[in-house]
Parts: structure tokens; C-alpha cells; sequence
């Protein structure tokens, strides 16, 4: 970058192990240039499909922010990238093998890509390293947490950073005087209590896999569920934790789908386990919900994002639904009208209620131009230095 712009482009990557998404802004403007989500063919490398991400990109990049899934306890906060920050991610990829490895191989290709620009992490994990000991602690003998890092990190951690900031400003107060209750709800699933602007608690746990039912993952279950399935249907480990992960959950109960709308349909055209299925994901929801009016001494605020908090104003009527004791009335035309960002809860609700578009990307990018600012200084402010020690 120029020293004389006064803007940069910033570009976002998210990489799976099936598809790549990107976004490039220029800030601080936070102005959307481009964006995409390219899925992986069959017999296409990963450097391929990346390479081809690229080229539609050019090389008109400043700077570039990687989401990554999991930092556990070591990354309280976004990270410029040097080696002895990719030594120590590479550390701890075995509490995410499915989501960590990619998402290194993917800076890795990414840095021999763009060299010379500044590259970051920002972990899903880190905020909700706030959280007290109580909150993400197990309760199995404590060497194993000192040992293994064994505890609890919660995920989806951007997108409530996001909407928590969104909600302050819904409701016209400082986030340092809020108490939030934030529902992502999607095919993965986290509810966060938020208390004055930090993580206090969140259902998701050591992996994505725990808290409340999800498209395809049980959420919580008995531990001895998995031994006792392995000896009665004769598999192994691997197997009971592939079908916790991607055979379970409204899928798993229904029988039918995943998604929440598909249920709905056939719910509504009297099928039993969809309507089960739905009923055991609302009441999951409520047991978390109700666990953090609890442990915030009450809540201003509850918030509902991602695909399905966004969209389904069915679930999010069913969800606050029962929570009248908590303060909770909802506006059936509010909540009914519209898929933007706004409030859906009664003018007299002293609970208020809100559904707010998550922008994970956005916050990203925000994290790396701040994270790049000083370091773009000092280069500057060297280059000055040498070129007066030169003419000197």
C-alpha cells in the first residue's frame, strides 16, 4: 500500500474443506468490492481452487484476514501472522482437525500468493475467552485441563461480537451496561450470554458438536451414549462421533431433514417427527435461554441471527413463546414483516427482542486493518528515518 492512500483493500477469507469464501473490501470505508463463495470440484487441489480465487481477485490486495475455528486459550484476540504464530496454531489442530488444518493450509497458500502484504488470523474462539472458569470449566480432574487444554471455548464467536454491537445500537445504549442473550441460529447453532460487552457463557463447548440440537449435530448428550453404542451396534469411536456430527440433530430425529424449512412443511402436512424434531430444538433453545437469564440476573436484550434466526420468524415466535416470565412480548407484525435488520418486540417489553443480520467478514476486516495500522506505521515511519539518515 501507498503511503500516501488514505484507503486499503482488505481481503477476507474463509477457507473449508469443500468451498472457499471471500470477501474484499476497501476501508476504512468498509465499501463491498467483491465477493464469492467457490465450491471445491471432486478431483480440484485446494491450491487450484484457490489459485482461481485469486486470479478473479488480481493482486490489488493490502491486506488479508483468515478466519480460523479454533485458537483455543492461546489467542485471546485477532493476530498478525509470522511463523511463531502459525507454529503455535499448528499446536493446537488436533482440538479441530476437521477445520484447523484447512484453514492453515489455506494461509499458507495465501501468503505465497500476496508475500508481501500483511496477513491475520481471526479465531471463531476468541470471544469468548472472557469467560470465567466457571463457565468453561469441566467438571473431570483438572490435570486434564492443564494438560490437554480440555474445557470449554464456544464458537461463532465473530458473529456475536457483531450483533452485540448492532443491538447497543438498536437500543441507543453503551454495550458496557447491556446484558444480552445472542441466538445464532443456522445448521450450527450457539446461544451467548453477553454481560456488559464480554462472553460470559455459551452452549457450544470443546468442539462445535456440544449445546443445544443442531441440523445434523446432537448438541448434548449422556457421555456414556458413546461407549454403550459402540458395544451394542459394534463400531467404533469414529463412527459414533460421525453420526453425533452429521447423522443426528433435526435430521436425525425427523428423519426427513435438516433444514428448518423442510420441517416446517411437512410438520404442517402432519408429519409426527418433524413436529418432534422441531419441538426438541425449541425446547433445547429454551433450556439455554432460561440457563442465561439465570446466570445474567435477567437480560436487556435477546438477539437472533444467522440463516434461521434471520429468516424464520415462525421459530423465533415459538422461541419466545414461554419466556413471557423473563419480560419477553413479541410484535406478531414486527416479527412477521421484513428480513432487516430491526426490533420485533412489544414498545412495553422490558425484555427487547431484535433480529440483526450477522457480518462476520466486516469484523474481520475491521480486525486486520486495525491489527496493520501500527505496523504500517512503524514501516513508514522507518522508510522516513532512513530516507533523512541517506540524505544526512
Amino acid at each position: 500500500m501507498d503511503s500516501t492512500s488514505t484507503s486499503c483493500k482488505v481481503l477476507v477469507l474463509n477457507c473449508g474443506s469443500s468451498s472457499v469464501k471471500y470477501k474484499l473490501y476497501e476501508m476504512p470505508t468498509e465499501r463491498l468490492l467483491q465477493e464469492g463463495n467457490e465450491r471445491r470440484e471432486p478431483d480440484q487441489s485446494f491450491q487450484a481452487l484457490l489459485d482461481s480465487i485469486f486470479r478473479l481477485i488480481g493482486h490489488d490486495v493490502d491486506m488479508m484476514a483468515h478466519r480460523v475455528v479454533h485458537g483455543a486459550d492461546l489467542f485471546p484476540e485477532s493476530v498478525l501472522l509470522n511463523e511463531d504464530v502459525l507454529r503455535r496454531m499448528e499446536s493446537i489442530s488436533y482440538l479441530a482437525p476437521l477445520h484447523n488444518p484447512v484453514n492453515l493450509e489455506g494461509i499458507r497458500l495465501a501468503q505465497l500468493h500476496y508475500p508481501a502484504i500483511p496477513h491475520a488470523a481471526v479465531f471463531d474462539t476468541s470471544f469468548h475467552q472472557t469467560m470465567p472458569p466457571t463457565s468453561y470449566l469441566y467438571s473431570i480432574p483438572y490435570e486434564y485441563y492443564s494438560k490437554h487444554k480440555i474445557r470449554k471455548y464456544g464458537f461463532h464467536g465473530t458473529s456475536h461480537r457483531y450483533v452485540m454491537q448492532r443491538a447497543a445500537d438498536l437500543m441507543g445504549m453503551p454495550l458496557e451496561k447491556l446484558r444480552l442473550i445472542s441466538c445464532h441460529i443456522g445448521n450450527g447453532v450457539s446461544v451467548t450470554a453477553i454481560r456488559y460487552g464480554q462472553s460470559y457463557d455459551t452452549s457450544m463447548g470443546l468442539t462445535p458438536l456440544a449445546g443445544v440440537t443442531m441440523g445434523t449435530r446432537s448438541g448434548n448428550i449422556d457421555p456414556a451414549v458413546i461407549p454403550y453404542l459402540e458395544r451394542l451396534e459394534g463400531v467404533g469411536t469414529e463412527e459414533v462421533m460421525h453420526m453425533l456430527n452429521h447423522q443426528s440433530g433435526l435430521l436425525g430425529i425427523s428423519g426427513v431433514s435438516n433444514d428448518i424449512r423442510d420441517l416446517l412443511k411437512t410438520a404442517g402436512e402432519g408429519h409426527e417427527r418433524s413436529r418432534l424434531a422441531l419441538d426438541m430444538f425449541i425446547a433445547k433453545l429454551h433450556q439455554y435461554i432460561g440457563l442465561y437469564f439465570a446466570r445474567l440476573n435477567g437480560a436487556d436484550g435477546i438477539i437472533f441471527t444467522a440463516g434461521v434466526g434471520e429468516n424464520s420468524a415462525e421459530i423465533r415466535e415459538r422461541i419466545c413463546s414461554g419466556l413471557e416470565f423473563a419480560g419477553v412480548y413479541v410484535d406478531t407484525e414486527a416479527n412477521r414483516s421484513g428480513h432487516s435488520e430491526r426490533l420485533i418486540s412489544s414498545p412495553y417489553s422490558p425484555t427487547k427482542v431484535m433480529v440483526i443480520p450477522t457480518n462476520e467478514e466486516i469484523v474481520m476486516a475491521r480486525d486486520m486493518f486495525q491489527l496493520a495500522r501500527p505496523a504500517q506505521s512503524f514501516y513508514m515511519a522507518n522508510d522516513s528515518l532512513a530516507a533523512v539518515s541517506n540524505e544526512s
